[in-house]
C-alpha cells in the first residue's frame, strides 16, 4: 500500500487564514477559492449555518490570486477533495471523491499510485471557541497541519470529454467541461469500506486528536513530528535530508501530495490511526 500524504484547503496563500477546529472537535477543512460552480453559500455545516456563514465570523475577506477579496455570497470554490457527505445536496449513488490534474496528477502516476492505496488529507487548522454567538479563533494555539481525513482509492477515472460521468459526479470541479479537455484529469473515487476493515466506510473526515497533528509542538508548520517508523521507506519530494537532527521531519513547503511506499511498520501506523480515530459528521 503506498499512503499519500495530500495537503489541501486554506493556507496563507490560498484563503489566507486556517481551516477551523470547531469547538467540539470536528475539523472542517475549508475548500480553496475558485472560480468553479460551488459558492462558499451552497454549504452547509450544521448549526453553524453555512460555510460562507462560518468564515464571516473568523474573518470578511479571503485570499485569492495573491490578492484579498472582499467575502460575499456569490464567493465560489473548489470543493476538492469531497469527503464530507452532509455539506452539499447528494444524488443516489454519491461516493467520496478527489480530482488531481497536471502536474500534481503526473506526480501520482510517476509514483505508481493506483486503488486500495491511501489518500490522508492534512491542511493548516487552528482551533476556535464560541464568544456570545460568533465563533472566533483561539488567540491562544497557533496554526498546525493537521490529517483532518482519508480516502482509500476504489477507482480511477480518466475524466475526458468522452467519458460519460454518472449523474451523482456531476456537480464537482474535475468533471466540469474546462478540465475535462485536459488530457489528465482524473477522479479518485473512494472505496465503499476499506479493504482492511469491512465496518469503517473507505472516505472520511475525522474529529480532532492530538495523534492527528503533524506539526512538531512549538514548532514552525512544515516541521512535523513524524514517526520514527517513516524513517526506513521512501517518501516522494524528500530525503534524509529531511530528517533533522533537532528531533523533528522538515516537510516541504512546497507540493500537494507526498506519497509514502509504505512497509509493514507504516502500513500498521496507518492501519491504528484510522481504527483509533473519531469520525466526524460535518
Amino acid at each position: 500500500m503506498k499512503i499519500i500524504l495530500s495537503r489541501k484547503g486554506f493556507d496563507t496563500a490560498n484563503g489566507g487564514f486556517p481551516s477551523p477546529i470547531l469547538p467540539d472537535g470536528r475539523m472542517l477543512s475549508l475548500p480553496i477559492p475558485s472560480s468553479d460552480n460551488i459558492h462558499y453559500s451552497d454549504l452547509r455545516v450544521g448549526e453553524y449555518g453555512t460555510y460562507f456563514d462560518l468564515m464571516l465570523n473568523l474573518k470578511d475577506k479571503i485570499k485569492y490570486q495573491k490578492q484579498w477579496h472582499d467575502l460575499n455570497k456569490n464567493t465560489r470554490c473548489h470543493l476538492d477533495p469531497d469527503v464530507y457527505k452532509d455539506i452539499f445536496p447528494r444524488k443516489k449513488g454519491w461516493k467520496p471523491i478527489f480530482g488531481q490534474i497536471d502536474a500534481a496528477l503526473t506526480h501520482l502516476e510517476n509514483e505508481g499510485v493506483k486503488p486500495d492505496d491511501l489518500f490522508l488529507f492534512f491542511g493548516t487548522f487552528r482551533k476556535t471557541f464560541d464568544q456570545g454567538h460568533e465563533l472566533r479563533f483561539d488567540p491562544h494555539e497557533k496554526p498546525k497541519h493537521i490529517i483532518f481525513g482519508y480516502l482509500q482509492i476504489g477507482e480511477i477515472l480518466k475524466v475526458d470529454e468522452k467519458l460519460k460521468c454518472p449523474k451523482w459526479m456531476e456537480y464537482h470541479p474535475h468533471a466540469c467541461d474546462h478540465r475535462r479537455k485536459k488530457k489528465n484529469n482524473t477522479i479518485y473515487v473512494a472505496r465503499d469500506t476499506l479493504s482492511w476493515n469491512s465496518r469503517m466506510k473507505g472516505a472520511g473526515a475525522f474529529m480532532f486528536d492530538k495523534s492527528l497533528v503533524l506539526t512538531k509542538e512549538d514548532c514552525s508548520l512544515t516541521k512535523w513530528d513524524l514517526n520514527e517508523i517513516f524513517r526506513n521507506v521512501k517518501i516522494s519530494c524528500h530525503s534524509d535530508k529531511n530528517w533533522k537532527k533537532e528531533g523533528y521531519f522538515d516537510s516541504n513547503d512546497i507540493g500537494q501530495e507526498f506519497v509514502v511506499h509504505a512497509d509493514k511498520n507504516s502500513e500498521k501506523w496507518v492501519k491504528d490511526l484510522l481504527r483509533k480515530a473519531k469520525i466526524a459528521n460535518a
